[in-house]
C-alpha cells in the first residue's frame, strides 16, 4: 500500500483542525492524505440512490467538503476519502497499522475538559502500532501568544532505546525546516532540597551527568540530519512539568509510549498523559520498544 497519513474525520472542529494539520504534514513529507470516516451503519459501496434516501449521504458530504477545502489549500497534495462501515476505534487502529502516522482531533484546554478526549482518541493512542498525533481545534483570536514558535520538541527519558522517537522528531523537523529541542526532566532528590531551592553542587552534578547522556543520544541523529538545528534542555523538576513547559509555542511535541505487550492493559506514562491533557500544541505519541 502507498504510504499515507490518515486523519480521522467526525465533523467536529477538532477533527477538521486535525485534517488541516495532517494535510500540511503530508505535503511536507510528500505522502498521500487519507480522510477516514467510520460508522457501523454505513451502507455497502456503491450506493447509487437519491440523496434523500442515501444513508451514507452525510458521511460522503463530510469527507467531500473536507477534501475540497484541503485540496484548495494544497493543490499538489494527493487526497483520498475512505468511508468504513465499522466502529471508529477499530477502523482507526486498522488504519494506523497501515499509515506513516494517524492524526486525530483532541478536545479542550480547560482544566476539567482536558481530561475528556472522547471514547476513541485515547484507546487509539494507547494501542496503535505507529505514531498518533493529537491536534486541538485552532485557538481563537486573543489567546496567549506563542513563546517560542516554530520548533519541534521531543521528550527524552534517556533510559532504554529512543531511536523511534528521535527518528520521528528529526524527520518532522527536517521536513518542515525548523529547529528541534530535546528536553529531559529529572526530579531532584529530597536530600538535595534546601530552604532556598536546590543545592547548587548537587544540581550542577546532575546537570553535567544528564548533559553527557543527552549529547550521546543526539550525536548520531545530528550526523544523520546535519541541516536540523538542534538544542537540548534539562529541567530539574518533574519530567511531565518540564516537558509541558518546554513545548509552549512549539509546532509539535513528540513523546514516547512503550509498545503494547500482549496480556497487559495498554497505558500511557505520566509524561504522555501530561502532554496530551495539558499541552497546547499538537502532540505526537510514538510507540517504542
Amino acid at each position: 500500500m502507498q504510504p499515507v497519513v490518515t486523519v480521522g474525520l467526525d465533523g467536529s472542529p477538532e477533527s477538521l483542525a486535525a485534517a488541516r494539520w495532517a494535510a500540511d504534514e503530508a505535503e511536507k513529507r510528500k505522502l498521500t492524505l487519507r480522510l477516514l470516516h467510520a460508522w457501523p451503519m454505513l451502507a455497502p459501496e456503491p450506493a447509487r440512490v437519491p440523496a434523500e434516501v442515501d444513508q451514507n449521504y452525510w458521511a460522503r458530504r463530510l469527507v467531500h467538503t473536507a477534501r475540497a477545502e484541503l485540496q484548495a489549500g494544497h493543490p499538489g497534495l494527493s487526497v483520498v476519502g475512505s468511508l468504513v462501515a465499522d466502529d471508529a476505534q477499530n477502523a482507526l487502529l486498522q488504519a494506523a497499522s497501515e499509515s506513516e502516522m494517524t492524526v486525530l482531533g483532541s478536545r479542550g484546554l480547560e482544566s476539567v475538559e482536558s481530561y475528556f478526549l472522547g471514547d476513541v482518541s485515547m484507546p487509539v493512542v494507547a494501542r496503535a502500532e505507529r505514531p498518533v498525533v493529537l491536534v486541538r481545534a485552532e485557538r481563537r483570536e486573543g489567546g496567549p501568544p506563542s513563546a517560542v514558535p516554530g520548533r519541534v520538541v521531543v521528550a527524552l527519558k534517556l533510559h532504554g532505546s529512543c531511536d523511534d522517537l528521535l527518528d520521528f522528531a528529526f524527520h518532522t523537523a527536517a521536513a518542515r525546516g525548523i529547529p528541534l529541542l530535546a528536553i529531559h526532566g529529572r526530579s531532584v532528590p529530597l536530600h538535595a532540597r534546601v530552604p532556598w531551592g536546590v543545592d547548587h553542587d548537587i544540581a550542577e552534578e546532575m546537570t553535567r551527568d544528564v548533559q553527557k547522556q543527552l549529547s550521546q543520544a543526539l550525536h548520531p541523529w545530528r550526523e544523520k540530519y546535519p541541516r536540523v538545528e538542534v538544542a537540548d534542555g534539562i529541567g530539574l523538576e518533574s519530567p511531565a512539568k518540564a516537558v509541558v513547559q518546554a513545548a509552549e509555542g512549539a509546532v509539535l511535541l513528540v513523546v514516547g509510549r512503550r509498545e503494547h505487550r500482549h496480556g497487559l492493559a495498554p497505558h500511557l506514562g505520566p509524561v504522555a498523559q501530561a502532554a496530551i491533557h495539558h499541552g497546547h500544541c499538537p502532540v505526537a505519541v510514538v510507540p517504542h520498544g
